[in-house]
């Protein structure tokens, strides 16, 4: 697995052994940054279910401000870890925490973000728990942007009213779903403009 442009565009991504952990395709990922385009840009990255960090470590090579990465899973933090390490990845932070507490603590700080990535294992209901508690948490930025990877077999889950879709893809058995996240102030979200399905 490698990372698909950037600065460290080539450079390898480290995965642990077995199935505890199942990495965001190069292929996946290339059509996600394509969706998302210049949002990227000086944007602070959230990524829940961080994993190797792939997502968080693309958006940081394409010019991402910061990043936070939270990952429970031990084998999944060692692989995080060297990975930031080897790149040298300035800006980013890995909160070795479950998401629930992490997004508590990111709350009490007062800490917003731009980019949030949702990629949580499959089949557990955990893209819709997680989005309500990121919803009522308040650490989304006005105009933020949320991508959400499930399962193309998950039955629907319910997210907030407010969150406004951008794209719905599939690729075999993943399905990526693309949310603008309205500015209270009246202002639309970058690239909110249109939505898209395939």
């Amino acid at each position: 697995m490698r990372v698909v442009a950037g600065k460290w565009g080539g450079r390898t991504i480290r995965a642990p052994r077995g199935t505890s952990v199942r990495p965001t395709t190069d292929r996946v990922r290339e059509a996600v940054f394509a969706i998302l385009g210049d949002d990227v840009k000086g944007s602070v990255v959230l990524d829940l279910f961080a994993g190797t960090g792939a997502m968080a470590i693309e958006s940081l090579s394409r010019g991402a401000a910061r990043a936070v990465l939270v990952e429970s899973s031990p084998a999944a933090l060692n692989a995080l870890r060297a990975n930031l390490a080897a790149l040298e990845a300035e800006g980013a932070v890995c909160l070795p925490l479950d998401y629930r507490e992490a997004v508590r603590r990111l709350s009490a700080k007062g800490r917003t973000f731009d980019l949030v990535f949702l990629d949580p294992p499959y089949g557990e209901g955990l893209v819709g728990r997680s989005a309500e508690m990121l919803s009522r948490a308040g650490i989304l930025a006005p105009g933020a942007v949320v991508v959400a990877e499930r399962a193309s077999r998950d039955p629907a889950e319910t997210l907030p009213a407010e969150w406004r879709e951008r794209a719905d893809r599939r690729y075999g058995d993943t399905r990526i779903t693309l949310y603008d996240i309205p500015d209270p102030r009246g202002q639309a979200p970058p690239g909110g403009q249109k939505q898209e399905k395939r």
